[in-house]
């Protein structure tokens, strides 16, 4: 039989042969595409594990100086001194502030102020109509003319019943009686003056002026406005600006330590400084301390004087105080940048032929971006940047060009 002829049996008479191999195909290429996702695949995690592996081996190697010295910027430590402040925030508070109202009742006819004004003690300042009160005084001053009239009489029939019982021309009891009319009289002038001295200054009230020089307010009444007597409706406000004072708290811990100061008579020097605490507005001096300690807060307040000439503080303003209660002599400074800190323990980065060597030290006060330190010397060279890079023993490489010395005598360099 042929061969072909009984291979042609094997399939359906609608089927050819191109179309039975068709399965095998697809079988064959859904092989070819996963052996390729695997190979891509494969790929993909070499490329990532070998930038790792790079990347890691770069970082170990920088640690160790192996890719090369880590550039940082250094700083010199010095000797100097370092002063110790108490910080703490202030009230601007007015030695004296005055609250005026009115004393008797009438109507405002004039107002001298301007809001905002500074004036000087006595300044006119409001004006209450007077003519009510002027012509009260002239009733009193009337009867008390009048009755030292009466009492001018009334001595000199005493002075004539002297001369009199003296002659005997009258009784005792008459002289007697008239030395009492008189004593009666005597008195009545002076309720008559006391009457007319009160009216006085009931008028003088109609004439408020200035009680001390400072600053006035905000107006608060207007001329045609009445008045009441005793009334709480303020009228004016003045506030002694120059000198002026600033109260502050400090904590119980460190009363012993300013008292030491003030026991002997030392006026600790107290500076005062905007809310940023980066702009000085003056200097001033402690001048007085509460009789109290505050159980609720453990704190006492003080109080500090300002010459405030510049009128750059003002009543009831926050800010920052600092008190200098002590100067620390022959200090190791450093910039407080350049101290690391790991939990409990200080160190610094010592610059010794081209390496960082870690060397802990005792951080002491700072102020003003720098720190006392000890475990160092004067002129020890300390690494101030790179910190994130720097190891025991890391090599390091600084700029050849120096930066000139700054204000508080720390040399630096920059890479």
């Amino acid at each position: 039989m042929d061969p072909r002829s009984s291979a042609s049996h094997d399939f359906p008479a609608s089927q050819s042969a191109g179309d039975a191999l068709t399965p095998i195909h697809k079988r064959r290429h859904r092989w070819v595409w996963a052996v390729v996702l695997i190979l891509f695949g494969l790929l993909f995690y070499w490329v990532i594990q070998h930038q790792q592996k790079a990347q890691t081996a770069a970082t170990a190697g920088g640690r160790r100086g192996g890719f090369g010295a880590v550039p940082v910027t250094t700083a010199t430590a010095r000797k100097g001194s370092m002063n110790v402040y108490f910080d703490a925030l202030g009230t601007v508070t007015p030695v004296y502030t005055a609250n005026i109202t009115a004393q008797v009742t009438g109507v405002v006819t004039a107002v001298h102020y301007r809001e905002g004004q500074v004036v000087e003690k006595g300044d006119p300042l409001i004006d209450i109509d007077p003519r009510p009160f002027e012509a009260t005084l002239q009733q009193a001053e009337g009867l008390l003319e009048r009755d030292q009239n009466l009492l001018s009489q009334a001595t000199m029939d005493l002075d004539r019943y002297k001369v009199a019982w003296s002659k005997n021309a009258i009784p005792r009891q008459t002289l007697e009686d008239q030395e009492k009319i008189v004593l009666q009289d005597q008195g009545t002038v002076k309720n008559d003056e006391g009457t007319v001295q009160y009216d006085q200054v009931q008028l003088s009230y109609c004439h408020i002026v200035a009680p001390l020089s400072g600053r006035v307010g905000l107006r608060l009444v207007d001329p045609g406005n009445l008045v009441t007597a005793n009334s709480t409706t303020t009228l004016v406000v003045v506030t002694q600006m120059q000198p002026i004072t600033v109260v502050y708290t400090l904590a119980e811990d460190n009363l012993p330590q300013v008292l030491h100061h003030t026991s002997g008579k030392q006026q600790l020097k107290v500076e005062a400084y905007d809310r940023t605490q980066e702009t000085l507005l003056d200097k001033g001096k402690l001048i007085s301390l509460d009789n109290q300690i505050d159980t609720t807060t453990g704190t006492l307040k003080l109080r500090a004087e300002f010459a405030n000439k510049d009128g750059v503080l003002f009543p009831n303003q926050f800010v920052n105080t600092r008190m200098l209660v002590d100067t620390q002599q022959n200090q190791v400074l450093v910039p407080s940048s350049a101290i690391q800190h790991n939990g409990n323990t200080d160190f610094v980065f010592l610059i010794e032929n081209n390496k960082a060597v870690q060397r802990t030290v005792k951080s002491g006060t700072s102020d003003k971006g720098e720190t006392s330190v000890q475990g160092i010397n004067a002129g020890d060279v300390v690494a101030n940047s790179s910190f994130e890079k720097l190891q025991n023993g890391s090599p390091i490489t600084t700029s050849k060009v120096k930066l000139p010395s700054t204000s508080d005598g720390v040399t630096s360099s920059a890479p």
